[in-house]
């Protein structure tokens, strides 16, 4: 079975387990990035167009905002259905795929049918081995050009990224205010990590849309997560399932959050991070 993987970024993280992904499908994978600034139609139809050129058994790309996007673009100019947040597969007629579904609540078994198999991977669910793969760049279908950004907002955290962050301290509507998130912001910056909310927190206009943390925001995978004042919504746990460690710091002894925690902290936000912020200035200054 050929495979052909679209790839933004091939030293993302989520690239390389789309690449791991697909070497999981079958050994023989070609890989290709689309050149130009993102047009989600331009790239769905270049998608579309190279799967009629070359005729694979199977695309693959990445769970992320754009993957998905562009292969439903490609899906529905081809004809094709979708697996999204796909996690495994079994070869058969037609292969069985493993899903994500309902914000990681639980795993959808389904029959996979089509010409093309068309899939994207859920964020975090493969192991990347550093797959190496030779990769084509090609041009967007300019007749497709017709809905291009005109404007990027880049993430408010100018250091690190929640995707790449070993640590990332997320707020939610505990903090009470945007001005509420200095501590965390703080505590992020103590610790080298990335600031983080949660849904609630992003609809109050407390803090950017790239900083949420969701099933409809990013999915991180750090080596700690901090979860101040975040009650444990099953949209929010879906975005920080891929954390190694997670630490939730709320005054509801019965928020939902602790069910998922490796460490739990019963108290007041507002007292709790800044102690830890202090007790971390005081070891660095032993």
């Amino acid at each position: 079975m050929s495979v052909l993987v679209l790839v933004e970024d091939p030293a993302d993280e989520l690239a390389q387990q789309a690449l791991t992904f697909a070497r999981s499908v079958d050994g023989d994978v070609a890989a290709i990035s689309i050149s130009g600034d993102y047009a989600p139609a331009a790239w769905g139809q270049t998608l579309a167009d190279q799967v009629a050129a070359r005729a694979p058994q199977a695309v693959i790309a990445a769970g992320s905002e754009r993957g998905n996007e562009v292969l439903a673009h490609a899906a529905a100019i081809l004809d094709l259905p979708l697996s999204a947040n796909t996690i495994a597969f079994a070869a058969g007629s037609p292969p069985t795929v493993t899903r994500v579904r309902w914000g990681g609540s639980l795993l959808e078994q389904a029959l996979l049918h089509g010409s093309t198999l068309l899939m994207t991977v859920a964020p975090h669910a493969v192991a990347a081995d550093g797959v190496a793969v030779e990769l084509e760049v090609v041009s967007p279908s300019q007749h497709a050009l017709a809905v291009a950004p005109t404007k990027r907002v880049g993430a408010a955290s100018g250091g690190v990224s929640l995707e790449d962050a070993d640590v990332v301290v997320s707020g939610g509507r505990g903090v009470g205010s945007a001005d509420g998130f200095a501590i965390i912001e703080e505590l992020a910056e103590l610790l080298g990590g990335a600031v983080g909310c949660s849904r609630a927190v992003t609809s109050a206009g407390w803090r950017p849309h790239t900083d949420q943390v969701g099933q409809t925001g990013t999915k991180v995978a750090p080596d700690i997560y901090i979860a101040c004042g975040i009650s444990g919504a099953t949209q929010h746990m879906a975005g920080c399932k891929g954390a190694k460690k997670l630490l939730a710091i709320n005054e509801d002894g019965e928020a939902s959050i602790f069910a998922h925690a490796d460490y739990g902290v019963i108290g007041n936000l507002h007292e709790v991070v800044p102690a830890i912020a202090a007790e971390i200035r005081k070891a660095r200054a032993a």
